[in-house]
């Protein structure tokens, strides 16, 4: 079936699953083509700067995402607790539930980590300080907050490799609640 695509935002969630599937080196311009229906004058029309440019959209793209669904709530929830469960949830509404691996770990384990290093670092950076910061908001001290963030960040990233090698989404719920409950103790410097 072939997709029609109006604007360039259209056809951006198919690229990043195509991306989130072979990463960037394995993404070709002619798996694009053959997922998206676009030709390459079409697909050079949306992205002057070809595969590149289509790498740094979509990133972009989770990243703004991440921020409007996790990084917001866990910035301005007036009850830190409440933020941190929002992005729990809203994590997993976006892994679907352990069914979809993090693109942006996919670009910082692939061969051309380095060509997006600054959006990588970004992404996990802006992630693990918000989170921090509201765990310190919710009772631990500085330095335990940012070490679980850090631990949960990971975990999470752990817990979708793991589902996926085990071809178990479950696994990837059960470390959500496991690690959501790390996050209601709190703990001293």
């Amino acid at each position: 079936m072939v997709r029609k695509f109006a604007e360039r935002s259209d056809v951006i969630p198919v690229l990043a699953e195509i991306f989130r599937e072979h990463g960037f080196a394995g993404t070709s311009l002619s798996v694009i083509t053959d997922r998206t229906g676009l030709g390459k004058g079409s697909l050079y029309h949306f992205f002057p700067n070809g595969k590149e440019e289509m790498a740094k959209v979509i990133l972009d793209d989770v990243a703004g995402w991440f921020e409007a669904n996790v990084f917001v709530p866990l910035r301005e929830s007036e009850d830190p607790a409440a933020g941190i469960d929002h992005m729990f949830k809203a994590v997993v509404q976006f892994f679907q539930s352990g069914r979809r691996i993090c693109l942006v770990g996919t670009f910082a384990l692939d061969d051309t980590r380095e060509r997006f290093a600054s959006e990588v670092q970004s992404y996990f950076a802006a992630w693990t300080g918000v989170l921090a910061a509201a765990l310190k908001r919710s009772g631990f001290g500085a330095k335990a907050a940012r070490e679980m963030a850090e631990d949960v960040v990971a975990g999470i990233q752990g817990a979708l490799v793991l589902a996926r090698a085990q071809d178990d989404p479950t696994v990837f719920i059960r470390s959500m609640k496991r690690l959501q409950q790390r996050t209601r103790a709190t703990h001293a410097d």
